[in-house]
């Protein structure tokens, strides 16, 4: 528990944003009890915290979010939609565990997305200075990664994509965009082996550098090798008992 709140304050410090914030781009209504839960359950699992398999029990979730039934009911209810969760008739609600078809289908679906990003920001004015809050946040994921602090990176690799969208001002763009990140986040937490993830900050800078210079060709190739060297790196893990409920509980 020290290491998650560790890692929690960290994350504030490096200015890490949570992975439920990408939904305000798209979705400004009031938040409601059944977003406070959706985003709390959805946060835990984009920061690996809560890992693909895990049983997410009505009762234990109704008492960890001093919530109704209904309350929970509904959130997991949107978050089966969202493809997050599954629930399973007469078993309950786990979170979504991948098959080989699916991170196919999404990462085709990342490099076909992304690479059509990079080209409508090659075509807006001023482009380069448009970039500057992107290079800020590759700057900031670097320092994540080299301090060790593992939630903060992963929030900062995670929204580089995101943010890419952002500058377009798309909000279709953005949620899909959005929706993609958040499954690859699951097909990578249940496929990678710790410790085997590259410094993709790295590939970050080279495509900002090339979009800044108007290489569309050459930004599109440095985010497909970047997405499709993530994919091939998907490994079986071993499997091990997960205990969501200590992830979740934690004040934040």
């Amino acid at each position: 528990m020290l290491y998650l709140h560790a890692n929690l304050a960290s994350a504030d410090t490096l200015e890490a944003p949570k992975a439920s914030s990408w939904r305000s781009a798209y979705d400004t209504s009031p938040r409601s009890e059944v977003d406070r839960v959706y985003d709390d359950i959805f946060d835990a699992v984009m920061d690996r915290r809560l890992l693909p398999g895990a049983k997410l029990t009505e009762a234990t979730l109704c008492k960890i979010f001093s919530c109704s039934r209904n309350i929970v009911r509904m959130a997991l209810s949107q978050l089966a939609h969202d493809k997050i969760v599954v629930i399973e008739p007469n078993r309950g609600a786990f979170v979504w565990q991948p098959n080989a078809k699916d991170t196919r289908d999404v990462f085709e679906m990342r490099r076909a997305m992304e690479c059509m990003t990079i080209d409508m920001l090659v075509a807006l004015p001023n482009i380069q200075t448009r970039l500057v809050p992107l290079y800020d946040m590759v700057a900031r994921e670097r320092k994540a990664f080299e301090c060790g602090d593992r939630i903060s990176w992963i929030r900062l690799s995670n929204a580089f994509h995101v943010e890419l969208a952002h500058l377009l001002g798309n909000a279709v763009l953005i949620e899909m965009l959005h929706s993609l990140c958040a499954r690859t986040t699951l097909i990578i937490a249940y496929y990678d082996t710790p410790g085997q993830s590259t410094c993709s900050y790295l590939e970050h800078q080279d495509i900002l550098d090339r979009i800044a210079q108007g290489d569309a060709a050459g930004a599109k190739a440095a985010m497909h090798h970047h997405l499709e060297d993530c994919e091939h790196r998907m490994n079986d893990p071993e499997k091990g008992p997960v205990d969501p409920w200590l992830a979740i509980s934690i004040k934040r």
